[in-house]
């Protein structure tokens, strides 16, 4: 059994330390998913940018994550909406939603080979869990789907066999392979990455910092390291920051299991809770479960965790054969959202909590929108200095010209009777939890198709001034009834002969 992350590479990638003085339209602070996600948005506007990380890309957190990519938060729905407000909980599914798909983006632009997956996800009852707990995940649900996501109740999910919230259209992924291939897309937009490269004795009034001894001067600067460095803040700033935040150690195991299990992700009620994926690799099929958190430096016996957890992950799969562990960190903050925005003059992002990869990737599209004078719909949401948010605030009627919103519909479909389309429309719409290319011919003869392009997984959109389904992704196009145009896609949009 090896004391690593499952997620180390072989053969990393490696960039060169800082040795001249530098000038930036941006400087990035920290290469994890954060800060490689914000250096290839910013660089391919054309600005340019350096990244400063001060080990090696992906040696924080996001080498140690367990990489699950979701829109269901570590805050459940039902409390979303008893804390901040109905409006502020679909907010916040939505924000999650939209960094997820930006994942999904990347992937199919760029040809990043990181075994990115579309899979269920459980939110099941822990084991001690009464009848309130169950009425509580049937609410959950309701409320999912009343906000347009995909979302059942099923009375046993598959492995722990409990009562559970099941969610469509989550994803897993490698996610060092996904971050050290998209920081080679960003160096080729022309941005400079620098391992071995430390920020230390910054000037916020000069806008500049010192490392390796060198100048790097910047017109604006993201602080992208799970923990924020003080940076050009003042003292009593990062203090009250650090006030309003707590980090919580968390374990790891991947185990080599035999048989199948379906690749979902899973994660229960229990407070902290348990979390685990499965993966079928050409190896046979791998699992990672996690958990047994606490608060960092406050537990005696570390090795009882893994033991803890060992225990639990046998109970699951009596034979599973432990390959490699590891600890992490994540950050919770006092209310639950993460911090994302500007404070004391530069853009910080922190308080993930168990969501890093998804709120890490929404952190730097939020940072682009920054950069680029662009009002960002969640800026309030998340901002650094926030007290208590309005109830008033009706936020997609707000930011309804705001690209998520312009393209919600397609992203997750509508939920409507695809008999209530009319002649010559076509719509991509839910139906029993898939993406479904609906469209009437102009007689009004229904085509049910897949909405997913089968050239790499991306949702079609309807051309209604050709009445053919075309892939946003790559540009492979469909006629209505489903046969290939033009590619790269060589097989036709799957028939669905049976949807209602």
């Amino acid at each position: 059994m090896k004391q690593a992350s499952a997620w180390e590479l072989p053969h990393p990638p490696s960039f060169p330390p800082v040795s001249k003085d530098m000038y930036a339209d941006v400087l990035i602070i920290g290469g994890g998913i954060t800060g490689v996600t914000a250096a290839y948005l910013v660089a391919k506007t054309g600005r340019s940018v350096v990244l400063l990380e001060k080990n090696r890309l992906c040696s924080g957190e996001t080498g140690h994550t367990t990489a699950h990519i979701s829109y269901p938060t570590d805050l459940r729905l039902s409390d979303l909406v008893k804390s901040f407000g109905r409006n502020h909980a679909e907010a916040v599914w939505d924000a999650c939603f939209a960094a997820a798909e930006e994942i999904r983006h990347h992937v199919c632009a760029e040809k990043i080979d990181c075994g990115l997956r579309h899979v269920p996800g459980y939110l099941y009852a822990a084991a001690d869990a009464g009848e309130a707990e169950l009425e509580r995940l049937q609410r959950d649900v309701a409320l999912a789907n009343e906000m347009g996501f995909d979302a059942s109740y099923v009375v046993g999910c598959p492995v722990t066999g409990r009562p559970a919230a099941r969610f469509a259209n989550l994803m897993k992924f490698h996610p060092t392979r996904y971050v050290t291939q998209l920081a080679a897309a960003a160096v080729a937009h022309g941005c400079h990455i620098h391992e071995d490269s430390e920020a230390a004795e910054f000037n916020g009034d000069e806008r500049s910092v010192q490392c390796n001894g060198r100048r790097i001067s910047y017109h604006r600067v993201l602080i992208a390291t799970h923990v924020p460095l003080q940076g050009g803040a003042g003292t009593v700033s990062a203090a009250l920051l650090q006030t309003k935040r707590a980090g919580y150690s968390t374990y790891a195991l991947q185990a080599d299991i035999e048989g199948r299990v379906p690749e979902a992700l899973w994660w229960d009620t229990s407070d902290p809770y348990l979390y685990l994926r499965s993966d079928a690799t050409d190896d046979g099929v791998k699992v990672i479960i996690g958990g047994e958190d606490h608060k960092t430096g406050q537990s005696t016996d570390t090795e009882a965790c893994y033991t803890a957890l060992s225990a639990r992950l046998h109970a699951l799969f009596p034979a599973a054969r432990v390959t490699h562990r590891w600890s992490g960190q994540v950050i919770e903050t006092v209310d639950g959202l993460p911090y994302i925005g500007e404070h004391a003059g530069q853009f910080i992002a922190t308080g993930f909590s168990g969501t890093g990869i998804t709120y890490g990737t929404l952190a730097a599209m939020m940072f682009l929108d920054h950069v680029q004078g662009i009002t960002n719909p969640w800026t309030e949401l998340f901002r650094v200095e926030r007290k208590e948010l309005s109830g008033s605030w009706s936020y997609v009627k707000e930011n309804k010209d705001y690209p998520y919103y312009l393209a919600k519909s397609v992203f997750m479909g509508e939920s409507r009777d695809p008999a209530s389309l009319a002649a010559d429309e076509g719509a991509v719409l839910r139906l029993h939890g898939q993406k479904v290319a609906a469209s009437k011919d102009a007689e009004g003869q229904l085509t049910l198709l897949s909405a997913v392009c089968p050239h790499m997984g991306c949702v079609v959109t309807w051309n209604a001034a050709d009445r053919t389904w075309d892939c946003p992704c790559h540009g492979s196009r469909f006629a209505a009834s489903g046969a290939v145009i033009a590619g790269p896609a060589e097989s036709p949009l799957e028939l669905i002969a049976n949807a209602k």
